[in-house]
C-alpha cells in the first residue's frame, strides 16, 4: 500500500478510490518484513486491509507516512485541536455561543480566557471576533472552544479585529497559508507589511495601514484560491510594479 500510494502523490483522485496491501507489502513467513504504517489526513479513511478516498483532489504526501487529500473544499468540519475565527452571536450567562461556519454553533465559556475568573469577567460582547481552539469536537457533542492553551496562556488567542477586514477562502488555500515555508505569506509580507490572522475555518482576518491595502490583500488572497504558482508570482509582480 505504502509504495503504491507514494506513485499516486500529486495525482487527482476521486471519492470510491482505494488502495489494498499488494503482493511486496505483504508479511513473509521466513524473512522478518517490518510493514510500513501509513497516517491517514483528511480526504482519506482505513476500513480494514483498504484505503479508501472519500474527498476528490490532489493526493500529498508528507514524511515520513501522511498522506491527505488536497482540495478546495470549504465547508469545515471541526477537529480537536485546530484554531478557528469565530463570531460572538449569543451571551447568556456564563456561556457564549461561537459561530465558526459549521453546522451548529459552539460554546465558549467566559472562564475560558487568560486570567479570567468569576469575579475579573472577559469583556466579549456579541459581534466580537474571537481566535479559539477546539478542545471537543465530537459530531455526537456540542462544539467547545477555549481561548487559552493547556497552561492557561492565551498564547495569540481571544478578542481581536478592531478595524480590520474578515473574509472567506477555501480550506487549501488556508493549509497553504500555515505551511511553515508558505511562499504565498512570503511574498505577500514583501508586498504589504499586513496584520494576518488564519483560520481553520477558511476565515481570514487581516489588516494593513490603509484601508486600500488591506482591500487589494483581500482581492489578492481571494484570487490565490484559483491560481497556480506560476500565476500567482506573475499577479504579484504586476501589483508590485503598479500595474494593477
Amino acid at each position: 500500500m505504502f509504495s503504491c500510494l507514494k506513485g499516486k502523490v500529486g495525482e487527482v483522485l476521486l471519492p470510491g478510490d482505494e488502495f489494498s496491501f499488494e503482493a511486496d507489502d505483504t508479511i513473509s513467513l521466513t524473512e522478518h518484513v517490518k510493514r510500513e504504517k501509513v497516517v491517514c489526513g483528511p480526504g482519506l479513511r482505513r476500513s480494514g486491509d483498504r484505503l479508501v478516498v472519500c474527498k476528490s483532489g490532489v493526493l500529498r504526501h508528507k514524511q515520513p507516512n501522511m498522506f491527505w487529500m488536497d482540495s478546495q473544499q470549504r465547508r469545515y468540519v471541526p477537529a480537536k485541536g485546530e484554531t478557528v475565527i469565530g463570531i460572538v452571536t449569543v451571551k447568556s450567562g456564563d456561556v457564549f455561543k461561537v459561530d465558526f461556519g459549521g453546522s451548529e454553533q459552539a460554546s465558549l465559556s467566559y472562564l475560558a480566557f487568560e486570567g479570567a475568573t468569576k469575579r475579573n469577567r472577559p469583556n466579549v460582547q456579541v459581534g466580537d471576533l474571537v481566535f479559539a481552539q477546539f478542545i471537543i469536537a465530537n459530531k455526537d457533542m456540542e462544539p467547545e472552544l477555549v481561548c487559552m492553551d493547556s497552561s492557561g496562556r492565551a498564547n495569540g488567542m481571544g478578542v481581536f479585529g478592531g478595524g480590520g477586514l474578515l473574509f472567506t477562502v477555501s480550506l487549501g488555500l488556508v493549509r497553504r497559508l500555515l505551511a511553515p515555508r508558505s511562499e504565498v505569506r512570503s511574498d505577500l509580507q514583501q508586498l504589504f507589511p499586513c496584520e494576518l490572522v488564519v483560520g481553520m475555518n477558511g476565515r481570514l482576518w487581516v489588516k494593513s495601514s490603509s484601508v486600500q491595502q488591506t482591500l487589494v490583500i483581500a482581492n489578492l488572497l481571494q484570487s490565490c484560491d484559483t491560481m497556480t504558482d506560476q500565476q500567482r508570482r506573475q499577479l504579484f509582480k504586476r501589483v508590485a510594479q503598479g500595474a494593477l
